[in-house]
């Protein structure tokens, strides 16, 4: 996000090889965001979390969004270090995530460690040692992330044209290592690679997450060093920069403040927009739980249909991240005239509600075609529900391409329109994506129990705020000429 404050000299634009170079450092990041989603849910389930709590942990994503991100990108954009200005932040963000990796993918083995039982229930001190490192690894994320955007934008050395190819090269990176984050995490047999991975403390599941942890460790360092070590930082000049006085930073306030000026289509995006991440992020939070639970009818802990489950989830994560990398380039095709904008976010919004209530049909599919084996134990799913469950993953990659494109560029274009500042409108949308994850992450385990556990009564809420998202799109939201979303468009960032 951007932050006004400094305004230091402008570089000179930079080979498009260093561009690459950086924006590669996505995939590295994208990598474990991946392995985040699929997995870690029903991870912290093993530890002994039950389903009702386990969204609380995921607070942290927007907690840090709201406030990481605007404080690092203001002292970012103030360095004087002889390092530069975003290289320091993109180092420590990177060690910060490989310490942060160690402690989730050790959990288990450092509580057993500190005297945690070895047999199945609750393990406290697992939990705590998880807690701790699931959280700095957010705050590392995004402390990684804003600076290698900005970054990018500065390699740009402001050129419209070479700004639009850095955000593509970075988009395309993301897709590779949501990609590659959600194959490594389908792969049952990873741990082979790695044979200390699995102990005592940590079984067949928990041996596999961690080694798609050091894998992506490896792959976040390598690229991380490879990048900082070939390009060129400006750090800002001493009298540019700007000074925060008495300990306060003047980005929060702008960003809050803006709220009272904002014009009445910025509070219809606004609208829009959180409606569709109410609906969005139950999916996102439980779409791998779901697969093990719902569909594969299988139980945490208990026998290994859960985690085949889990793990075709992952395989449909893999599918939903190759459509979305079309889909994206179908939504720059479609702004430039063909379908309005308010016309394709609509569509999306009741693409997106259908998705979501289809998980009822798939589950109920599931469970009236269960059948057991000779031994009397609960088999795999018919291969009709598995191919229905992955093409549901997949069909959900087009109203996520929208979701990951539209809002950012019609609040580029809203603020234009009304002079406003640019990262300072996009501060703002973001408190229509990070209030509703907060939302969902304190009310979606609850809620879920309250119609005896499971996760459908959260993904039919998800289904209804899609449908009036899409209602709303389509009647009262402005939409601006098609030529001027396409060019926003090509800029325009997503939630990762």
């Amino acid at each position: 996000m951007e932050v006004r404050g400094t305004a230091p000299s402008m570089q000179q634009p930079s080979p498009i090889k260093i561009m690459f170079l950086v924006a590669a450092i996505a995939a590295g990041v994208q990598f474990g965001w991946a392995l985040q989603l699929s997995l870690l849910t029903p991870y912290v389930q093993l530890l002994g979390i039950p389903h009702t709590w386990a969204a609380f942990i995921w607070l942290c994503g927007p907690i840090s969004g709201l406030i990481v991100q605007p404080i690092v990108g203001y002292y970012s954009d103030n360095s004087t270090s002889r390092f530069g200005r975003r290289r320091p932040f993109i180092a420590a963000g990177a060690a910060l995530v490989a310490m942060a990796v160690f402690l989730i993918g050790f959990a288990a083995d450092l509580g057993h460690a500190g005297g945690d039982p070895s047999v199945k229930g609750p393990k406290p001190r697992a939990i705590a040692v998880f807690v701790v490192g699931f959280w700095i690894l957010d705050v590392a994320n995004n402390m990684l992330q804003g600076p290698c955007r900005a970054l990018l934008a500065d390699l740009s050395g402001g050129e419209a044209r070479r700004m639009s190819t850095s955000n593509a090269l970075f988009s395309f990176f993301m897709a590779v290592g949501n990609v590659l984050g959600y194959a490594a995490g389908s792969y049952t047999h990873l741990y082979r690679i790695f044979p200390f991975s699995k102990t005592n403390a940590c079984d067949v599941y928990c041996a596999n997450l961690k080694s798609c942890f050091f894998i992506s460790i490896a792959l976040l360092l390598i690229l991380t060093v490879l990048a900082l070590s070939f390009v060129r930082d400006v750090p800002a000049s001493a009298s540019a920069a700007e000074p925060v006085k008495k300990g306060k930073i003047p980005v929060l306030g702008e960003l809050f403040g803006a709220l009272k000026d904002l014009p009445k289509p910025m509070w219809i995006l606004l609208l829009v927009t959180c409606l569709n991440w109410i609906a969005w992020f139950p999916f996102l939070l439980f779409d791998t739980d779901w697969m093990g639970k719902e569909v594969y009818g299988g139980k945490v802990g208990e026998g290994r249909l859960y985690d085949r489950g889990v793990r075709a989830g992952a395989l449909g994560l893999m599918l939903n991240s190759v459509v979305l990398g079309v889909a994206s380039l179908g939504v720059q095709f479609c702004s430039r005239g063909l379908v309005k904008v308010k016309k394709l976010w609509g569509g999306a919004n009741f693409l997106l509600a259908i998705g979501l209530a289809m998980t009822v049909v798939i589950t109920k599919m599931a469970q009236h075609t269960r059948h057991y084996g000779a031994d009397g134990t609960l088999q795999t799913p018919e291969p009709g529900v598995k191919i229905g469950a992955l093409t549901l993953f997949a069909i959900l990659g087009i109203p996520l391409s929208v979701t990951y494109s539209i809002p950012f560029a019609l609040a580029s274009i809203f603020s234009s329109n009304s002079g406003s500042g640019q990262g300072l409108s996009l501060g703002v949308l973001n408190l229509a994506i990070v209030i509703p994850q907060m939302l969902v992450s304190v009310t979606s385990g609850p809620w879920d129990d309250l119609f005896g556990g499971g996760n459908l009564p959260a993904f039919v809420v998800g289904a209804v705020a899609a449908a009036i998202s899409g209602v709303l799109a389509l009647t009262i939201l402005p939409s601006p000429p098609p030529e001027v979303v396409a060019t926003k468009a090509m800029t325009a960032g997503g939630f990762h």
